[in-house]
């Protein structure tokens, strides 16, 4: 068994000395061949543990001092350490996780903008939840395509999952409609288009992924919506939460498992009622086609301008098992026939109807596009967002600026005197910190907007504000003398 090593340093005379009858003494009462054995009661007795701080007689041989346990983090207050991270600001929370802008720290001494997501503690401690969390955040970690929101780490902290994404600077789709809808502006249809474009080019990348050995990993999204998809002011349009969609590998997994073990998780509907296919609705299996049909969901409605589904999430679901597809509505569109031509047959309740794959309805919209003359560009697409929404993302970004450098300059402190010291003053050229603070001034930590400063720190600016008040008085009534002359 290990022994705890003496502090280093300390020098073995610096233990008290016993006398001969007391070492007899210790050495007959813990040898059981020199007197009688110890009863069950005796052997069970535990140690009395010494207190920190007390006296020397009163702890039990052979103790040490102890630290107490740092306090956790608290999880609401930001900025705070998230492992080798550091959350700046809580950006969006859904009914499985938190999302967290976050610092990473890289090389050299640099660090990056990132998103953290973080998985409910009650999720993340389910084992099967975490199995197939992990196995399907392998999976899209390895997706890199223009249109898809990068994975750059998963992991583990404080007891839950968490992903570390890319940083998109920007909106979602959800977030950009509102802003319009609030400031009366509908959005361009070329745009429109170009959204739901860049959209299905990204799930036509993730539906033909492949693994290492040319075989088909079978992912399917299951939650395309508005909020997971984001654009930047550069014109950029990324779609992200791939970590809820499974993959065909995952079933033949559940498949091989050893003889009496738990089954694996049966069929759950997983994402938004209001853009789900037919089939996921009524829990059956899913395929690149239910990705055709919530895309198709939204090509109609930023088309249309309002909602295709109305109600609350239970009868957002009924209508999704049983849709009946609404005509497009007429708004003076190009080739009005061919966009409803090409909506409907996204949105056939039959997917054997729908187009085959994400790279068909691609193609579609390409040559929609050009016919009706509406092709767009991410560099129109940029102005048009820094045009109209660039103020209200400036101010959210300085706002997210103030925070960062509040967390580069470390803890506010506030330097107050001790009673009885003398000193009502500071040399002017020396800044106290908390590491090179004289051995009579307290830190006290405080807030950095206190407008309560001692007289320590009140009185020598105030001597040298009057200081250059006067030199500047002086100096004017001198200029003064000179003019009049």
């Amino acid at each position: 068994m290990a022994e705890h090593a003496p502090p280093m340093g300390r020098k073995a005379s610096s233990r008290p000395a016993r006398s001969p009858k007391a070492r007899a003494s210790a050495s007959s009462s813990a040898s059981p061949a020199n007197g009688p054995r110890p009863t069950a009661d005796t052997a069970r007795a535990p140690t009395p543990a010494a207190s920190i701080g007390s006296p020397p007689e009163d702890r039990a041989p052979g103790a040490i001092d102890v630290a107490p346990p740092a306090p956790a983090p608290d999880p609401d207050r930001l900025p705070r350490p998230f492992g080798k991270l550091q959350l700046v600001d809580r950006i969006g929370q859904g009914g499985m996780a938190e999302i967290f802008l976050a610092r990473s720290p890289t090389g050299l001494g640099g660090e990056r903008l990132v998103v953290v997501k973080q998985i409910l503690a009650s999720l993340s401690s389910g084992p099967e939840f975490a199995r197939m969390f992990i196995e399907e955040a392998k999976l899209c970690a390895g997706l890199r395509h223009a249109n898809v929101v990068q994975v750059f780490d998963l992991g583990r902290e404080e007891g839950r999952l968490f992903l570390v994404m890319e940083y998109v600077e920007g909106f979602d789709l959800h977030r950009l409609l509102s802003l319009c809808s609030k400031a009366k502006l509908p959005l361009p249809p070329e745009f429109a288009l170009f959204l739901v474009r860049e959209v299905v080019a990204a799930l036509d990348f993730a539906h033909r992924a492949t693994d290492a050995e040319g075989r088909p990993l079978g992912i399917v999204h299951r939650d395309v919506s508005p909020s997971n998809v984001l654009m930047s002011f550069e014109g950029e349009v990324k779609l992200c939460d791939f970590g809820i969609a499974r993959a065909a590998g995952l079933g033949a997994a559940d498949e091989a498992r050893a003889p009496g073990a738990s089954p694996g998780p049966g069929p759950r509907v997983v994402g938004k009622s209001a853009y789900m296919a037919p089939e996921h609705a009524r829990g059956e299996d899913v395929d690149a086609r239910a990705d055709v049909f919530a895309a198709g969901i939204l090509l109609w409605e930023l088309c249309a301008g309002r909602r295709m589904r109305r109600g609350t999430e239970a009868e957002m679901l009924e209508q999704a098992k049983h849709p009946d597809i609404p005509a497009l509505p007429a708004r003076g569109l190009p080739a009005h026939a061919s966009l409803q031509a090409l909506v409907s047959r996204a949105l056939a309740p039959d997917r054997d109807a729908r187009f085959g794959s994400a790279a068909e309805l691609l193609r579609a919209l390409d040559a929609y596009t050009h016919e009706a003359s509406l092709v767009a560009s991410p560099l129109r697409f940029g102005a048009f967002l820094t045009d109209h929404f660039g103020e209200t993302f400036l101010a959210e970004r300085r706002a997210r600026e103030r925070a960062a450098r509040a967390l580069a300059l470390g803890p506010a402190v506030q330097i107050t005197a001790l009673e009885g010291t003398g000193r009502d003053d500071a040399p002017s050229d020396v800044a106290m910190t908390p590491g090179d603070a004289p051995s009579d001034v307290a830190m006290v930590p405080g807030d950095a907007h206190d407008e309560d400063r001692t007289d320590a720190v009140a009185r020598p600016a105030v001597r040298r504000a009057l200081g250059i008040a006067l030199a500047c008085a002086a100096s004017l009534a001198a200029l003064w003398a000179l003019l009049g002359r």
